[in-house]
């Protein structure tokens, strides 16, 4: 689960759909586990998966042409309830990155603290990823952490994006903030000492 995160390039999943809600990503009665494994089967379910359980085809999920670790989704990404669900759920599925032109802020944490990365970028930048993703599918982002930089290889345009720092160093070092206390043990006695 604990990835360090350096530089991902990747193929895309391209999902264009704006205002796309935590009960969309993983839908309320998937919410009874308590531990984040096995989420990733049920993310999209409802889009996933017609009433019968049988996958639905027309949802990028079950569309072979489409792979890879990185998700391509619309603007405001992560709104309605503030579950966490919906993070294990992009974690488990195996996405490491979300680009989307806005992201709810407490999805957006949530992503962050489960090692998904949540990237922004213009709504110029968006829609030129989903026009080449249709033309190409095979076509490669690379999101370059250290520098905060998103590039679409295939026009070769890139964007910076913004991230927390503190957040930037437990992404890069593969910590969650326990692992962050515990790296920085010595530091916190050494100030209890001279308080």
């Amino acid at each position: 689960m604990k990835q360090k995160f350096n530089i991902l390039t990747s193929t895309c999943v391209p999902l264009p759909l704006e205002n796309v809600d935590t009960d969309q990503i993983i839908p309320a009665r998937f919410l009874k586990a308590t531990t984040r494994e096995g989420f990733g089967e049920n993310l999209f379910r409802d889009w996933r998966y017609r009433a019968d359980g049988t996958p639905n085809p027309d949802f990028v999920l079950n569309n072979p042409t489409y792979g890879g670790q990185i998700l391509v989704a619309g603007k405001n990404f992560g709104s309605g309830s503030s579950r966490e669900h919906a993070a294990w759920a992009i974690a488990d599925y195996g996405f490491r990155v979300v680009v989307s032109s806005f992201f709810a802020d407490i999805h957006k944490n949530n992503e962050l603290n489960n090692f998904v990365l949540p990237v922004v970028v213009s709504e110029p930048f968006l829609q030129e990823l989903f026009d080449s993703i249709y033309a190409n599918p095979k076509m490669e982002v690379e999101v370059d952490l250290p520098r905060q930089i998103i590039t679409n290889k295939a026009t070769g345009r890139s964007e910076s994006f913004e991230i927390n720092a503190y957040k930037k160093h437990c992404l890069m070092n593969g910590l969650d903030d326990i692992d962050f206390l515990v790296e920085n043990k010595d530091k916190i006695e050494a100030w209890e000492k001279k308080q």
